[in-house]
């Protein structure tokens, strides 16, 4: 994919007439990473962060599942983790995708599963 950038666009779980597109915010600057999900009181779709091996839930108001990448979008592992946890890093990852509690199991979400970004915009990514 090349550089990540803060921006829109979808993650696709899943090939063929199974794949389940799914809206996803991305966030690659400091900044955005930092801010995650917090404040917030649901997401609708997910959200990317990249570089990322491990994530907290300190100051969430929601339960979220998290899905743990590699640097070829392989799923490596998916956790649900209620608000106030911290999460063991994972040493294969490179990236984490965050939702809603419940909704990687309605996606397909699971580890050894490849999942595919496309970047909204003229650039492409």
């Amino acid at each position: 994919m090349g550089r990540w950038r803060d921006g829109d666009g979808t993650l696709t779980v899943g090939t063929g007439g199974e794949a389940r597109v799914v809206p996803l915010r991305v966030a690659a600057s400091y900044r955005a990473r930092t801010r995650g999900l917090l404040g917030q009181d649901g997401i609708e779709g997910a959200l990317l962060l990249t570089p990322c091996s491990s994530v907290h839930t300190f100051r969430m108001r929601f339960a979220i599942d998290v899905a743990y990448l590699d640097r070829k979008l392989n799923v490596v592992a998916v956790r649900t983790m209620k608000p106030g946890r911290l999460g063991l890093p994972r040493l294969r990852a490179r990236h984490a995708v965050e939702s809603q509690a419940g909704a990687m199991a309605g996606w397909g979400l699971r580890p050894g599963v490849r999942v595919t970004v496309d970047r909204a915009g003229p650039d492409g990514g």
